[in-house]
């Protein structure tokens, strides 16, 4: 398979979107926990019980067609080999509990992956939708209509005082959790991030990796989300979620416009070494390609680097981790082979990306 066929099928249709703000915040989700009624939560359950579930979606949702996410389809962990889980979780479409854990799981996908719905993971549906940058309205609109149409069709727990029952205390009431994520270079390279961080904590969010809870902030890439879902609208969630993420879009700006007038020399060299090491070399392990690119990923936004498409830190933040590249490499690969197969694919996506600016005469950035 070429490179550019591979990176078709990879990347999620969402993902080739270009949504508000996509050079600081790369995606927008909204998650909702959901259980059924007088049936045991997952914790709780055995597996018999959860299959059950996992068929009552088969007949009441796969193969049937949403008006806004079009024909669903069920993947059953079970059927799944261990590659092909491992790339459901770098996509962010399953949680790794979900691919290593969860008893009878399963996930429900869109064609565009922009939804899946998490069967019998902690709790019997977490429904999500994905939309590319600073999208949360959006978001929650579509998951709202998701979660309508299978409340039609099932009998969620809920409770006229508490709200949705989930299986973690945090996610009683709405069951919302809302999340973008976001790409903070300049914050982190004049250490105000650091400042920020206790004062995003006392608001009732949290900040997390690039996988969400116990993930390490590869790349500059955090994870912002709500922790508190009871004694709250959806919509006063959403809406702080935003207030808290329009003002790290604000002094991210800031914090870039400074490296520029005060350190610009060393702000360039930082870049273009970070370019030349990926455009060259021939082993590079995954914690410093996700440094690397997100050296390039800020020297496109800030129009320092031309001839590479700003999307170029969403892809391959993607298809350069293990899954994936044991899915193009069509096999399992050792530590030392990852590294050269990581260093060759983003070699040749350079050199994708350069070969398509000649043929173009040029393009946008």
């Amino acid at each position: 398979m070429s490179l550019e066929s591979f990176m078709k099928e990879a990347i999620s249709p969402w993902m080739k979107n270009k949504g508000p703000d996509a050079d600081i915040v790369i995606s927008s989700r909204i998650r909702l926990a959901r259980n059924l009624r007088d049936v045991p939560f997952p914790m709780a359950g055995d597996e018999k019980q959860l299959e059950k579930i996992t068929e009552q979606v088969d007949a009441k949702f796969a193969g049937k067609s949403h008006v806004k996410f079009g024909e669903l389809e069920l993947l059953k962990m079970k059927d799944l080999k261990e590659n092909e889980k491992r790339v459901l979780v770098e996509k962010h479409l399953i949680s790794p509990n979900l691919s290593n854990e969860s008893k009878a799981g399963s996930v429900l996908l869109s064609e565009d992956e922009s939804l899946s719905i998490m069967v019998n993971e902690e709790d019997h549906f977490r429904i999500q939708c994905l939309f590319s940058g600073f999208q949360l309205d959006e978001g929650l609109k579509y998951a709202n209509d998701m979660d309508d149409w299978m409340e039609e069709k099932l009998d969620f727990a809920f409770d006229e005082n508490q709200g949705y029952l989930t299986s973690c205390p945090t996610n009683v009431g709405t069951g919302l959790r809302s999340s973008v994520m976001m790409h903070l270079p300049a914050l982190v390279m004049t250490k105000r991030l650091n400042r920020i961080l206790p004062a995003i904590n006392q608001l009732g969010l949290v900040v997390r990796g690039i996988y969400g809870e116990g993930s390490e902030a590869l790349g500059n890439l955090f994870q912002i989300s709500n922790q508190t879902t009871l004694g709250k609208s959806e919509k006063d969630i959403v809406d702080d979620l935003r207030s808290v993420v329009t003002q790290l879009i604000q002094q991210e700006r800031s914090a870039r416009e400074t490296l520029l007038e005060e350190s610009k020399i060393q702000l360039e060299d930082r870049i273009y070494r970070s370019y030349g090491i990926l455009a060259y070399s021939r082993r590079i392990e995954s914690k410093e390609a996700m440094q690397r690119l997100s050296d390039v990923r800020m020297g496109i936004d800030l129009g320092l680097i031309q001839d590479v498409k700003g999307n170029i830190l969403n892809e391959l933040m993607i298809v350069t981790q293990t899954g994936f590249l044991q899915q193009y490499a069509g096999e399992i690969l050792t530590a030392e082979q990852r590294d050269e197969r990581r260093a060759t694919l983003i070699r040749e996506r350079f050199r994708l990306e350069s070969s398509r600016e000649l043929n173009d005469g040029g393009g946008d950035t």
